[in-house]
């Protein structure tokens, strides 16, 4: 093949994926990372996947919207039928056997694929892997790199037999597949004939996929075209892979096709970790940038810039309206949790939202709280593995299915507090949520008297918003009260104080801290003017928070004022608490103390947020602004 030669730049590159479960979502996406980093061709993603992986992937993508990408999802459902029947003894399962499978659900107009696995790391323009399919012989189909070990030789272990292989057999962590030749040859009943056959002397497969293809191109070797082994520099267990470069600088693809990953042995293995390292923490959000010109436009590519252009950086107001057009990338479900529906219509879903620096919290609330949390992290690509190592060490966390985390990752200038609060609402999967922060620890207990408290006070019949009293402490070290009667006695004793008595009472005034002290049973109270409580409330009549407050400043103000103008009854749990603990500020109240502008702009905010809503529900609020 030429060095120099060169595709259409319009043409585009399709790219199949298998990508099943939760988890294998952020390996998927390290891998893109990787093929976008170094692209200059227009990419068509065709991911065969679960519905837990469908939920995050339709999400990454239509948040991340990266020029000239597009995408398909095909369930992996309807090949498990079709491959299930054979056994395998793989880590992978049933889902390492789908690539058998891919030609009962492509589309026919498909001509040619390249298929790779998650734990491939490009280090090169995947166009020039996608020329290599001008090379193929006039019957070629299937486009591989030969095993870097000695696996089907069966010298590796002295009672294995592996499945038959040409010489040393075939990886398929990536494979160039010609589908039009493979459905001429009747690629569907080649490999059932093969495992059938195979299988009568095999209890299973080891390799899954990989050992039904070997066992194909060794009855049929014309399908095979042999790819140069830097496509696929595999660090197996048993690797030969040193023995086909040269120089590190020649490798196309790495392939971590061992249990051991990042751990595997190899004399440069630590320049293949830190490559694989820089995409896994690459910042998603720069390739966003258009690498190339093609003649057709998308919407999407147009949709951020146009907001941007009609916003001058002259205005004063320009960092806040600017994080408002951002169209943030969110990745779902970051670590393998429930996320199916959960049946029980009186159960509640805590909801709060959090950055790096307040991780440290999440173990202590979820210690107090055994019903089902969704969260909404901000953080960076770099500091989403410190997040996944932090649940990953923690015995609580790693062991609780009922956690949903949601990355959102950063960008701008301005925390946007009330998007992730939407983002963790959205994905709760009960009928009730409790929207708390994540700096404030229930009450032990408050679970199940959240539960009890929806059935009691027929929210199924009416508009309420059961509020959860709060209270705070400045003390690092606190003995949590495990009654309402130690929290009334460390009340009048000073440890314990109404939440921001000292800075904000009106915040908090309305729930009547007074009359709550003495209350069995749960008692209503109207709403005022900058009444901030946290509050359960039943998720299909929860309106969202407006995604326009961001930083600091009447972000939980503005919810409560629509919840009041939508007619929702305020009323106050008698035997509920949350309590606050201290922290050191955030960067956006350092903003909003020191920046007069800031504060102009957070009026100007407030006072459209007013008329709009007065428009809206014909509501007239008689608000002040401040």
């Amino acid at each position: 093949m030429c060095q120099n030669e060169k595709l259409d730049e319009c043409e585009v590159i399709h790219v199949v994926i298998v990508c099943v479960g939760h988890n294998a979502t952020r390996s998927a996406a390290t891998v893109i990372k990787s093929m976008l980093f170094y692209r200059r061709q227009p990419l068509h993603f065709h991911f065969v996947s679960d519905s837990a992986a469908e939920v995050v992937i339709e999400n990454l993508f239509q948040s991340w919207k990266v020029p000239k990408v597009q995408y398909t999802i095909y369930q992996s459902s309807r090949l498990i039928p079709s491959v299930s029947w054979v056994p395998t003894n793989h880590y992978s399962g049933v889902n390492g056997l789908m690539k058998l499978g891919l030609l009962e659900i492509l589309p026919s107009w498909l001509q040619q694929v390249i298929c790779v696995d998650t734990d491939i790391t490009f280090a090169d323009d995947i166009a020039r892997l996608w020329l290599r399919f001008k090379e193929f012989g006039p019957r070629e189909a299937i486009g591989l790199v030969e095993n870097q070990s000695d696996w089907y030789l069966g010298t590796l272990f002295k009672t294995f037999k592996p499945w038959p292989a040409l010489g040393r057999g075939f990886n398929t962590g990536i494979m160039l597949m010609n589908l039009a030749r493979l459905r001429l040859e009747n690629w569907d009943q080649m490999w059932r004939q093969t495992a059938e056959r195979e299988l009568l002397v095999r209890l299973s497969t080891n390799l899954a996929d990989q050992d039904v293809i070997n066992g194909v191109i060794h009855q049929s070797p014309h399908l095979v075209h042999r790819l140069p082994c830097f496509w696929n520099v595999q660090l197996s267990d048993n690797t030969l892979s040193e023995e086909c470069y040269t120089s590190v600088s020649d490798i196309k693809v790495i392939h971590w096709n061992s249990p051991k990953k990042l751990k595997v042995k190899n004399k440069h293995v630590e320049h293949f970790r830190n490559l694989y390292l820089s995409f896994l923490e690459y910042d998603g959000n720069l390739l966003r940038r258009d690498l190339f010109h093609c003649n057709f436009t998308e919407e999407q590519e147009t949709a951020q810039s146009s907001l941007e252009t009609v916003i001058s950086e002259d205005d004063p107001c320009f960092e806040f309206k600017r994080s408002r057009a951002i169209k943030y990338r969110t990745h779902l479900y970051y670590v393998e949790s429930d996320y199916e529906p959960i049946r029980d219509k009186y159960d509640v879903t805590l909801v709060a939202q959090l950055s790096m620096d307040r991780l440290q919290m999440v173990d202590a609330l979820c210690a107090n709280w055994e019903g089902p949390v969704s969260l909404a992290l901000y953080l960076s690509d770099a500091e989403a593995q410190q997040f996944l190592s932090y649940v990953q060490d923690s015995h609580l966390l790693r062991s609780r299915r009922n956690i949903a985390y949601h990355l959102v990752y950063k960008e701008g200038t301005l925390y946007p507090v009330n998007f992730l609060r939407n983002i963790a609402m959205e994905q709760a999967r009960t009928r009730y949520l409790f929207l708390t922060d994540i700096d404030f620890l229930p009450m032990i207990g408050l679970y199940s008297t959240l539960k009890k408290a929806v059935q009691t006070l027929k929210t199924e019949t009416s508009k309420k918003a059961l509020v959860v009293p709060a209270f705070e402490t400045q003390r690092y070290r606190l003995n949590f009260p495990k009654s309402k009667a130690e929290l009334l006695s460390m009340l009048d004793l000073g440890t314990l104080f109404t939440f921001r008595y000292h800075d904000w009472p009106q915040g908090h005034a309305p729930t009547n801290y007074a009359r709550w002290r003495t209350a069995t049973t749960p008692y209503k109270i109207q709403w005022e003017a900058d009444f901030e409580p946290y509050v359960v409330v039943r998720k299909d009549q929860v309106p969202k928070f407006d995604a326009s407050f961001q930083g600091f400043g009447w972000n939980k103000v503005a919810h409560s004022m629509e919840l009041a103008a939508k007619n929702f009854d305020f009323v106050v749990l008698p035997n509920a608490f949350i309590i606050h603990l201290p922290h050191a500020p955030s960067l956006d109240i350092a903003k909003y103390r020191r920046s007069k502008q800031y504060r102009k702009c957070l009026k100007l905010l407030k006072a459209n947020f007013v008329e709009e809503l007065k428009v809206k529900y014909n509501f007239d609020f008689k608000y002040k602004i401040s």
